[in-house]
């Protein structure tokens, strides 16, 4: 998985792409430091461009959801499409994290 982020106003971006994986589970680290960035009130996970998403990366989603509650800052997942989007809506994920179209 690679990722890029930018910053607008309040909200910090993190636009994933490749495939999420339990071998990225170093790099949650570097994703999960964005939400120190001062004044950032909303964090969007932008999913648009990964090809796929295993269990661990869905956990990794939802580890983000709760590093993000305890900042009080919101998380929105924006974009999931194809399996990323199935396997989003078959564990349910939406019921826990705000997903963007």
């Amino acid at each position: 998985m690679e990722f890029q982020t930018r910053q607008t106003g309040d909200a910090i971006e993190a636009h994933l792409s490749g495939r999420l994986e339990f071998t990225d589970h170093d790099r949650l680290r570097d994703i999960v430091a964005l939400l120190e960035t001062p004044k950032a009130r909303r964090f969007v996970v932008d999913v648009s461009r990964l090809d796929f998403i295993d269990s661990a990366g869905l956990g990794m989603i939802l580890i983000l959801q709760e590093e993000a509650e305890q900042k009080n800052i919101s998380m929105v997942v924006r974009g999931p499409r194809d399996d990323v989007k199935r396997s989003i809506d078959l564990a349910k994920i939406g019921e826990i994290v705000a997903i963007e179209g």
